[in-house]
């Protein structure tokens, strides 16, 4: 059992309150655990050992995620780096950098970048060849190759892996061609951009036989992990419906990203960034803001509703729903956008008697958090887990009538060991990390949940072991975003039919 775990339960004959009305020690813990079925057991944290083979990895793509990937594998560029050693001696509940500075080398080397836009490019290479993680003071030796497109980097031939992290359209296409080489992905979420290459993504990574994994880096989070476990040992009784949701109110956290002061058409190979998309003149705020535009993008659908998804998809093994109907709009950033705003998706479970609904607005800060109902019990699931009784509980209605379980306080709370994790500075940032979906722990260390996946799937290229977000997951993954967009863009029901697999 983890020293970081918190219990509060009021299970088994015993009633103990938020401020612990009684004291309690540790058998007494064990033995309520045991009354609700829960073991406690979270996977052990392995470091990479030395003797395995060295993995080299292309980057793909150098923006915003493409440097959180890279710096969750071990490579920080020496700017970044300095901004968060200072901010951290100012101020030592930072993360950042002792998370960074902390985390166990993964045995990688990168020995090829690819960026459309210079800066970027150059910048990723600094990144690369920045291996002892040092400041400014780096001395940067045997830089990676730069690469101008992208199929050249995945045909190189000291190229084994690659990771991608560009604009949503290009994922589909950077993924089918580095399967069909033999090199092994790991692709930023969503999975694709249109349904039709959802279908020849799966088929590529299905025949090549290379480990793939999804950038849904929650899958590492403890406290999906337990709510997991607390769905299987039927605490909550019957679930029939599941709110999820996504509350930002600030620029950024709509996408209104910074434009670089050194990105120009002679800078941008901007033909090359269009790609599979409808044909657009130059535009800085269409290469820097590309999520606000369905040209590129899948909206909220697939950006922020999808790691609510597979969230749930990871507790429940939900699949692909039965239907979707969606509505919103845009309503509040009217700044030439085309994907909506405020969005509304609600999927239907018939074979699971069960709906998940989705809401949420770029516009205002209020949080609502995940909720899962049960007949028995309701989970409010963040960066902590927390259980409490249904007041109309079938399973603990006697307990309930003789005061044992009070409805108002929880029964059960899982909490990994944290003080405070919002030592962050994006609404971005502060909505990943108020879900978990920042940072967790194993073995009583804290660790950045990427770092885990990026470790989870390199484990799967040298040892043939399974990722958590593999090609199946994937597809369930995109179809859902799928229809919730065909949905709202066709102002319609969409349905999957499962034996052809396809939206109607």
């Amino acid at each position: 059992m983890l020293k970081s775990m918190v219990w509060v339960p009021v299970l088994g004959g015993f009633a103990l309150s938020y401020a612990g009305k009684r004291s309690h020690d540790k058998n007494l813990i064990r033995n309520i655990q045991d009354d609700l079925g829960l073991t406690g057991e979270i996977p052990e944290y392995k470091p990479v050992s030395r003797d395995e083979k060295t993995i080299r990895l292309g980057l793909i793509g150098f923006g915003i995620r493409g440097k959180q990937l890279a710096e969750s594998a071990g490579f920080v560029h020496p700017e970044t780096l300095s901004k968060w050693k200072e901010s951290y001696q100012k101020n030592k509940e930072e993360k950042l950098y002792p998370t960074i500075m902390g985390q166990d080398s993964l045995n990688v080397e990168i020995t090829g970048v690819c960026d459309i836009f210079d800066t970027y490019a150059v910048m990723a290479q600094e990144a690369g060849a920045n291996i002892h993680r040092e400041g400014l003071e780096a001395k940067l030796t045997n830089l990676p190759k730069r690469y101008k497109t992208y199929q050249e980097l995945i045909h190189a031939g000291d190229v084994d892996a690659v990771i991608i992290a560009t604009p949503d359209h290009w994922h589909g296409p950077m993924a089918i061609e580095a399967a069909r080489a033999g090199k092994h992905v790991y692709v930023e979420k969503p999975l694709t951009w249109s349904v039709a290459e959802t279908y020849e993504v799966r088929k590529a990574v299905k025949e090549s036989n290379i480990a793939f994994q999804l950038g849904h880096q929650g899958r590492q989070s403890e406290t999906y992990i337990k709510a997991r476990e607390v769905i299987q040992k039927n605490v909550i009784g019957k679930v029939s419906l599941i709110q999820v949701s996504t509350n930002r109110n600030d620029p950024n956290g709509a996408w209104v990203y910074e434009i670089h002061k050194d990105a120009n058409p002679q800078t941008i190979d901007w033909q090359q960034f269009i790609g599979q998309a409808p044909f657009h003149p130059f535009s800085l705020e269409r290469f820097f803001r590309w999520r606000c535009w369905w040209d590129y993008s899948t909206g909220l659908s697939g950006d922020l509703l999808t790691h609510e998804y597979d969230a749930m998809n990871q507790v429940f093994d939900l699949g692909i729903p039965h239907s979707a109907v969606s509505s919103g709009g845009i309503y509040f950033f009217q700044d030439g956008r085309n994907v909506p705003d405020v969005l509304q998706t609600v999927f239907e479970f018939p074979d699971r008697a069960l709906t998940l609904m989705y809401s949420a607005t770029l516009a205002s800060n209020k949080e609502r958090g995940r909720m899962i109902m049960g007949h028995d019990g309701y989970i409010d699931l963040g960066k902590s887990l927390t259980v409490y009784a249904d007041s109309a509980s079938t399973r603990y209605k006697e307990k309930i009538e003789n005061g044992i379980i009070d409805p108002a306080l929880p029964v059960y709370t899982y909490t990994p060991g944290i003080k405070s994790l919002d030592a962050v500075t994006s609404a971005t940032s502060q909505y990943f990390a108020g879900r978990g979906l920042m940072y967790t722990y194993r073995s009583g260390k804290i660790m950045n949940t990427t770092h885990l996946h990026i470790k989870e799937w390199l484990d799967a290229i040298r040892h043939g072991t399974p990722t958590s977000c593999n090609i199946d997951r994937a597809f369930e993954e995109a179809m859902t975003a799928h229809m919730g967009t065909v949905a709202y863009r066709e102002n319609r029901k969409t349905y999957w039919d499962k034996d052809q697999e396809i939206i109607i």
